[in-house]
């Protein structure tokens, strides 16, 4: 068992436009991230498994040829390796589910995520 309290875990600051915090254990990662409007995820794609469920604003995400805006208390499913995109509709807040954890937001090599 591992019990975690957000308040504890500090912030990580992307870029201008994108917060978030990390808490993982075995096969399940969470993130809790807060992302600015008119923030771009650029096109990407992982081997985990991912959950994204709003609590405040809007996501609107580009994937399999379809647009689907995900606003709150919504949650949308992304497949691995599926290639997507995403737009920050709204100034949100949201939690992204993965299993497993994404090693690379661990290391932080996820460039993608870091540029401007």
């Amino acid at each position: 068992m591992k019990h975690i309290k957000w308040d504890d875990i500090p912030y990580e600051k992307l870029n201008d436009k994108f917060l978030r915090k990390l808490a993982w254990d075995g096969k399940v990662m969470i993130a809790l991230t807060e992302v600015a409007e008119g923030y771009v995820v650029p096109p990407h794609s992982h081997d985990n498994e991912q959950v994204t469920f709003v609590v405040s604003g809007k996501w609107r995400f580009h994937l399999e040829g379809k647009t689907v805006d995900v606003g709150p208390g919504e949650m949308i499913f992304i497949p691995a390796n599926v290639v997507h995109t995403v737009d920050a509709v709204e100034s949100l807040v949201a939690y992204d589910i993965f299993t497993p954890p994404r090693e690379d937001w661990i290391s932080g090599s996820d460039a993608y995520l870091r540029a401007k």
